[in-house]
């Protein structure tokens, strides 16, 4: 019999150069720099070539919450994602936060990149980010994908259970005490109890396509989810089957593929 260390030890050898090739996004060196935006550094890493992708993750996530589609996009886009302003690497100590805010955070940073127009693709806050990218710097959005977004902060856009849980939360929680990290903490919070309050006619002012997505188990009603995309002039639907909130992670493969062919596929009306 021949013996097995040798295979033992190559197999191992292989083992820990695969996991020293994956790439930690949101704590990768060679394609991370923070750029100076709108009195705030921001982290941003940048991979690929091609056509610009502008990804935007939800509320307290980071560049990470990506991990599972940047390396597809990157094989043909130039894929731009960042830590917005209060999250991850990107430190913001105001003491309030507002989605308008963060969706000009996202074009100066464009501006900065020398970027005239992208794609967007935003995840939850990021997906209402997408939306108001579209509505204040149209220039800058060619398509978007936006999924698991609401327009306003009530029960008839949040499925019940989530709503009664944040209303628990906004009414005994006592701020007296709180740390720095936990000021921050409630300030995410709270950006997502009192916003964003975005109206069904600020909605026709989209005029790039749109792909509107939404899990089937989403957090976000199906028909709020339906309302958004009713109210952009050139949009899509997908609700996805089997999905959570996180579309893009539960159904990963399905999702980078309809929304790369979303990004280049014509328009049309149906």
């Amino acid at each position: 019999m021949k013996p097995i260390l040798p295979s033992l030890i190559l197999f191992l050898i292989s083992l820990h150069a695969f996991s020293q090739s994956k790439i930690d996004y949101g704590n990768n060196k060679a394609a991370g720099k923070y750029y100076n935006i709108r009195g705030i550094k921001m982290y941003c890493e940048i991979y690929g070539q091609g056509k610009p992708l502008l990804m935007i993750h939800g509320n307290g996530g980071s560049i990470k919450s990506f991990e599972n589609n940047i390396a597809f996009f990157a094989k043909k886009y130039k894929v731009i994602v960042a830590d917005s302003r209060a999250q991850g690497k990107t430190i913001d100590t105001n003491d309030s936060l507002s989605f308008e805010m963060m969706a000009d955070d996202e074009a100066a940073l464009l501006e900065v990149l020398h970027i005239d127009s992208a794609y967007i693709l935003g995840w939850s806050d990021g997906g209402i980010n997408a939306l108001l990218l579209a509505m204040r710097h149209p220039e800058k959005v060619i398509k978007l994908v936006s999924t698991g977004a609401n327009l306003w902060p009530d029960s008839t856009a949040l499925i019940p259970s989530l709503w009664k849980d944040e209303k628990i939360q906004a009414d005994t929680t006592n701020t007296k005490y709180f740390t720095a990290a936990q000021k921050n903490d409630w300030k995410l919070f709270l950006l997502d109890w009192l916003q964003p309050n975005i109206t069904l006619q600020q909605l026709h002012g989209i005029q790039c396509p749109s792909l509107i997505i939404g899990g089937d188990h989403d957090l976000i009603r199906i028909e709020h989810t339906t309302v958004i995309y009713q109210n952009i002039p050139k949009a899509y639907l997908w609700i996805v089957p089997n999905s959570s909130h996180a579309t893009l992670i539960d159904q990963r493969d399905e999702f980078n593929k309809k929304a790369d062919e979303f990004f280049n596929m014509p328009f049309h009306q149906f």
